[in-house]
């Protein structure tokens, strides 16, 4: 592979605001592809992979630079030369190479990677964190796992398509999918693409949504005609999959703290060809108190550390800190004593949470179960999701009924 100046440049400057400024990954790689409309999509596939794999491993490769952070631009290209080097492309003669030892860096990484905060490049709270709460084995095996890069899956929207339409139409723009065993809706790409600039994603035929993600609109048991509260939509993935397992019959409300959110959903609603879902933002508790005891079915996609889905979102690695978990525990129950009084008798209700830690999920309702509120349900079945058995997004659904 030949390095070409002003996609290193790019990465460069990518990482400069993603490391020193706090700017999400995300954001920076959908910035960076915006740079140069001349890029083709190999030129795009360097800058945004290249982004997320230095993120990902941003521990081991700081270690074997030798630098810490806040990192001067210099620095910032000891760590590119660490990548650069560890994946055998020949450096080109720029002077931010200048005596890069080769041989001293391959030296380090055997050296680190018999250590695992190093090997899997990860925070040492977490990985104590992880260890205590699954296990050595679980734990390493979840690690690496987390540490490979995402599979791109799209959720065929059925309001509009089906899946083998889907596939067809994707076909005639060289993009090949393959369908997924017991997952109806989902269809995963053999190759990374960008799939937002065909026709078919402006006519809202599809979503992009983890497989595991897919899972939690099913595992709610909607049916068309029924009121259904998704309490936690944010931007509405799981909205909007409601609203297609429910044919557009019935009531579907939409909830969220944040405004902005739920405006960014009624776009995607529209596309989607979604009319059966209305907005309502969570601005007191008198929101909420309108609803008790109305809803057939009530979603709780809580928040959470998103400790499984750090294969989406590795910078979260560096930004995440340990009294957020404590913090967000307790937020967690709180929207599960709160959100679960909307509930009708013999109504359900799904805590999902997108973490691997049994203290965000089995612990938190096992809480619920035992508290005041909690008496009312009966837990019906559960599910614990883990990204090294199924290549896809750790996560956790439980499904409990109120009593009649």
């Amino acid at each position: 592979m030949r390095l070409h100046r002003n996609l290193v440049f790019t990465v460069i400057d990518s990482l400069m605001a993603i490391f020193n400024e706090g700017a999400y990954a995300d954001k920076m790689v959908a910035l960076a592809l915006k740079k140069d409309k001349r890029w083709g999509s190999s030129d795009r596939k360097f800058v945004a992979e290249t982004i997320y794999e230095i993120v990902r491993w941003k521990r081991l490769y700081t270690e074997i630079a030798e630098v810490k952070d806040p990192f001067s631009r210099d620095d910032i290209w000891r760590i590119f030369a660490v990548w650069a080097v560890l994946r055998g492309i020949k450096l080109p003669d720029w002077k931010y190479f200048e005596d890069t030892p080769t041989r001293k860096i391959k030296g380090r990484f055997d050296e680190l990677t018999k250590i695992r905060k190093f090997k899997q490049a990860i925070p040492d709270w977490m990985d104590e964190l992880g260890l205590k709460e699954l296990g050595q084995e679980v734990w390493e095996k979840e690690l690496t796992a987390q540490n490979e890069q995402a599979k791109v899956i799209l959720r065929v929207n059925t309001l509009k398509t089906t899946k083998e339409k889907l596939r067809a139409i994707l076909m005639d723009h060289d993009i090949e999918t393959e369908f997924l065993k017991d997952q109806p809706d989902a269809l995963v790409l053999k190759e990374r693409a960008n799939v937002f600039m065909i026709p078919a994603f402006k006519e809202g035929f599809f979503e992009v949504q983890d497989a595991s993600s897919q899972l939690v609109a099913y595992f709610l048991d909607v049916k068309p005609g029924m009121r259904v509260v998704d309490t936690c939509a944010g931007a509405g993935g799981k909205t909007l999959h409601l609203a297609s397992l429910m044919e557009n019959k019935g009531q579907l409300i939409a909830m969220d703290i944040y405004e902005s959110k739920l405006k960014q959903l009624k776009i995607r609603a529209k596309r989607n060809g979604v009319f059966n879902a209305e907005y309502r933002v969570i601005d007191s508790t008198k929101a909420i108190k309108k609803l008790h005891e109305k809803a057939d079915r009530v979603l709780i996609d809580a928040p959470c550390s998103g400790l499984g889905v750090l294969k989406r979102n590795p910078d979260s690695k560096w930004k995440l800190q340990p009294e957020f978990i404590d913090n967000i525990k307790k937020v967690q129950e709180e929207v599960l004593t709160n959100y679960s009084k909307i509930v009708k008798p013999g109504g359900k209700l799904v805590y999902a949470t997108c973490s691997i830690l049994p203290s965000e999920n089995q612990e938190q309702v096992k809480k619920f179960l035992s508290s005041e509120q909690g008496k009312n349900f009966t837990f019906v079945k559960d599910s614990s999701i883990l990204a090294h058995q199924t290549g896809f997004d750790g996560f956790y659904m439980a499904l409990l009924e109120k009593k009649i």
